[in-house]
């Protein structure tokens, strides 16, 4: 679909960080208002829960209700604000952190205790 741009990506080479992974997703406004957002994030949800990755982490400006509301459905939750940390039209913007983890994907211990 033309109208619709769904990105993921990892957020780090560390392994410590190896079940956790950045999505976007933007949707043309002539597209806006069918619900394909939402549909593009519950097929990332299933097909990351199928990868066995149990964070999913996503920034939005603090203006996109409808991104907020739509994440808020599939299960994300707001995590914080990191200020001025996006550029667009030459300003410095906020980005409201979200994510979402896995209720079935257990997070893997990341350091061995000896």
């Amino acid at each position: 679909m033309e109208h619709v741009t769904s990105v993921i990506a990892t957020v780090s080479d560390r392994c410590e960080y190896a079940g956790v992974v950045e999505h976007s997703v933007y949707v043309h406004p002539h597209a806006r208002g069918r619900g394909v957002a939402s549909v593009l994030l519950e097929a990332l949800v299933e097909s990351t829960e199928a990868a066995k990755l149990w964070t999913i982490q996503s920034g939005i400006f603090p203006e996109n209700a409808v991104g907020l509301a739509v994440r808020g459905r599939a299960g994300f939750r707001i995590n914080g604000t990191r200020e001025r940390i996006g550029r667009r039209y030459g300003m410095w913007r906020d980005v409201i952190l979200l994510e979402r983890r896995s209720p079935r994907i257990s997070r893997p211990c990341s350091r061995r205790r000896g």
